[in-house]
């Protein structure tokens, strides 16, 4: 019997080869008809006996590398005779949902076709097909075709569009098709702007890195600063120039092999460094120095051939100034690196979007996304539940990301950093406007954090003819896990990190917070440290360390005891101690990072950290693993919420510190001990107020030793869940947001309705 259908396909369905695929399925199994592109997705009208129909529909959900299908509807319309199956033009539509994929690394094929000296694309450096290449960074509306990209300008040779023109070709509206002849092509410059003649700019530029120059070089969503890896002069100029003293860069390695000469790879981190999305991933060093590594694979061809031509591992940090975003355009790059690049490796197409390079670690024998965004962006987060109108999450202070809410859908716009500089907000007002335009919505409704003073929060109080709604912090970062893994809720969220805004004024981040939805109660937390000098004192963390030694003792033991103050001037001591007395701008903190920056700081002797987390991650790293032991710690649950006081643990440590015991000791009983009392505050609030889902979220569950042990102390019990597709720490915050936001109003719908009736 003859069969019609209209078939509409959501998903990550365009700019992936997937009408090519459909259409060589139908092909396969008989069906005649059509398939086009719209802004929401992929139609099909299918045509044919049912039996043919049904594999045909049966085999939908499939496609090719890069396609993520998520839904497929069928409706039955009146059959017609259709000689055979088309590809049709694409259609705008009112309605859009985002259906393309993110930046694809290079595929096989087409690194094959690179390296093939009798290819016509050989050496070409923006070589790409349906199955890789730029998307996201490029396109500037939907649906995904060539006109609503930056590939616009180049104009198909007669070659080029014979590819993208045929069905069975590997490129067919593959939209930035291109070759030498049409395509963007390459130039190297000096920093002054002057052409440098060479006649492979990628050869010269390879030299330069051996030769230890830096290179900034443009590449898929941004520049990248580039030096060899290999050779401390190279990364100590680069690290000079860019004024990163410590912070460690990522390195690119050619392959595999090369990976391996480097860090310690597991099963896991090989697949991902050889996934299409080629994060950065963190793994376990072979230099005894730095115990982690951030390691990453070439993803484009410009990347290939420079690290074929270069042959060593290369440096690799974000094009930019200290804590400015990274550069995109030309004549930025220029303006803004001249003073730190020797060589520059410019092309002439447009990226639209910047996109940072993601992260990766493995955490819990899985992996877990510290930086959401190439690669990843802008593929959506499934909701249990759709919205009912568009919502836009402003997201956090630090590592910002922000959220669009839209049909089934959460979209989260790229890593921006950290808001706290001009050229910062501009670059999150721009990406916001950009997405709201690409998803074709206007949200009216707006969440931001509790803080009054985050940027993120006077954005959203100072747009008009909107609904703004404030989501606590911590509240937001478990709301993310139960958004994730679609918990409605009653959780068990622990919620650890440096600082988040409580609903009391003070500074929390130590939470055991019992949430449902819209709301939550706090039930447990850590006992306050001071701050003093607020923020400085998190750069300077000799002064929590301080603080906490003057709350534990009394002038006993003396500081000279301490390398740390060994080198401070007592009258800098004086003036810190005479603000805690007093409470002169000094801050309550009761965020566990501040607890790890003075316990690490003290055992450690770092003074300042230079970069965000530096002392938490030093003090993390230098753990022993065989060591099991840990120090008494006490839990006041008579009072409301009940409150961990650590004053136990750091007298421990200073008694372990004065018997000389070394500090890969002390730190690893410090980890056993947070642990422990975090699993004994768990299972107390589960028995207190039945079984449930345990959350885990915050920046400080991206600490491997601390997550795996709570984990493992709860899952016998307990069903954990944690950050994946988002990151633990504020990169998340924004998917968090949406999800209390909906909930509230859809909690003020019933209310409504409850009211009216009655």
């Amino acid at each position: 019997m003859a069969s019609a259908l209209h078939i509409e396909v959501r998903g990550t369905v365009q700019g992936v080869g997937y009408r090519p695929w459909v259409f060589q399925l139908a092909q396969r199994t008989g069906v005649r008809g059509r398939v086009w592109n719209h802004s929401r997705g992929v139609s099909i009208e299918a045509l044919g006996t049912e039996s043919s129909i049904g594999r045909f529909v049966a085999s939908l959900r499939g496609g090719p590398p890069a396609a993520r299908v998520t839904s497929v509807v069928c409706t039955e319309i009146p059959f017609r005779e259709e000689n055979a199956f088309v590809i049709d033009h694409s259609v705008a539509t009112p309605e859009r949902r985002v259906s393309i994929p993110a930046d694809l690394a290079t595929c096989d094929d087409c690194l094959r076709e690179l390296l093939d000296p009798t290819d016509r694309r050989h050496r070409y450096p923006f070589i790409n097909c349906t199955n890789c290449g730029p998307r996201y960074s490029i396109v500037r509306d939907a649906p995904y075709d060539r006109a609503n990209t930056s590939m616009a300008p180049f104009r198909m040779c007669a070659r080029c569009r014979s590819e993208y023109d045929d069905p069975l070709d590997r490129r067919f509206h593959a939209q930035p098709n291109a070759c030498r002849d049409c395509g963007p092509m390459l130039v190297a410059v000096t920093p002054a702007a002057q052409k440098i003649t060479t006649s492979d700019p990628i050869s010269f530029a390879a030299r330069a890195l051996r030769a230890g120059l830096i290179v900034a070089l443009k590449g898929l969503g941004g520049f990248h600063l580039a030096c060899d890896a290999t050779s401390e002069a190279a990364v100590r100029r680069l690290r000079e120039r860019k004024q990163r003293e410590t912070k460690p860069f990522a390195i690119m390695v050619r392959d595999l092999a090369e990976a391996e000469t480097l860090a310690v790879l597991s099963d896991e981190e090989r697949a991902l460094l050889t996934s299409i999305e080629r994060p950065i991933v963190l793994a376990q060093s072979r230099d005894a120095t730095e115990p982690l590594v951030g390691l990453f694979l070439p993803y484009t061809p410009l990347h290939h051939l420079l690290m074929r031509d270069a042959g060593v591992p290369l440096g690799m940090t974000s094009g930019n100034a200290s804590d400015e975003p990274m550069v995109t355009t030309n004549d930025d790059a220029l303006a803004q690196l001249g003073n730190i690049a020797d060589v520059f490796l410019l092309h002439d197409r447009e990226i639209v979007t910047r996109v940072d390079d993601s992260i990766v670690r493995i955490l819990g024998d899985a992996p877990v996304l510290l930086r959401r965004s190439r690669g990843y962006v802008p593929r959506a987060i499934e909701s249990a539940q759709p919205f009912d109108e568009p919502i836009l999450a402003c997201g956090a202070h630090l590592k910002n990301t922000f959220a669009i809410a839209s049909g089934n859908s959460v979209f989260l716009g790229p890593h921006i950093g950290d808001l706290e500089n001009l050229s910062t907000l501009e670059a999150y007002e721009s990406a916001i406007a950009r997405l709201q335009d690409f998803l074709g919505v206007t949200p009216r409704v707006l969440v931001h954090d509790l803080h009054p003073d985050y940027f993120s929060t006077r954005y959203a109080l100072a747009r008009a003819n909107v609904t703004t709604i404030a989501v606590q912090h911590h509240h937001a970062h478990i709301a993310s896990v139960m958004a994730e893994h679609r918990l409605a809720g009653p959780v068990l969220g622990i919620a650890y990190d440096g600082t988040g805004y409580g609903t009391d004024g003070t500074s929390w981040g130590g939470e055991f917070l019992l949430v449902d939805g819209d709301r939550f109660e706090r039930i447990a937390t850590f006992r306050p440290i001071a701050l003093a000098g607020g923020d400085q004192a998190i750069r300077q963390p000799w002064r929590i360390a301080l603080a906490l030694l003057d709350d534990v003792f009394d002038d006993e033991p003396p500081l000279d005891a301490f390398p740390l103050f060994r080198d401070l001037g007592s009258h800098e001591v004086d003036v810190v101690r005479r603000m805690l007395a007093h409470g002169l701008n000094t801050v309550a903190a009761r965020g566990v990072g501040r607890y790890f920056d003075a316990v690490g700081a003290l055992v450690l002797g770092m003074p300042v950290t230079r970069y965000e987390g530096e002392v938490a991650f030093r003090w993390n790293m230098v753990a022993d693993e065989r060591e099991r032991g840990r120090y008494p710690i006490v839990v006041r649950d008579g009072i409301t919420p009940w409150e961990l006081d650590p004053r136990t643990i750091v007298r421990a440590v200073v008694d372990d510190m004065l018997a000389a015991t070394n500090a890969a000791t002390i730190s690893a009983r410090f980890h056993n001990t947070l642990a422990a009392a975090t699993i004994e505050i768990a299972h107390a609030a589960l028995a207190q107020y039945g079984e449930m889902p345990v959350a885990l979220s915050g920046g400080c569950f991206a600490n491997a030793r601390l997550t795996n042990a709570i984990i493992n102390g709860l899952q016998p019990t307990a069903r954990v869940f944690t950050n994946r597709d988002v990151p633990p720490g504020d990169g998340g915050i924004s998917l968090g947001q949406i999800f209390v936001a909906a909930a509230r109003l859809r909690h003020a719908a019933v209310s409504t309705e409850a009211f009216a009736c009655a």
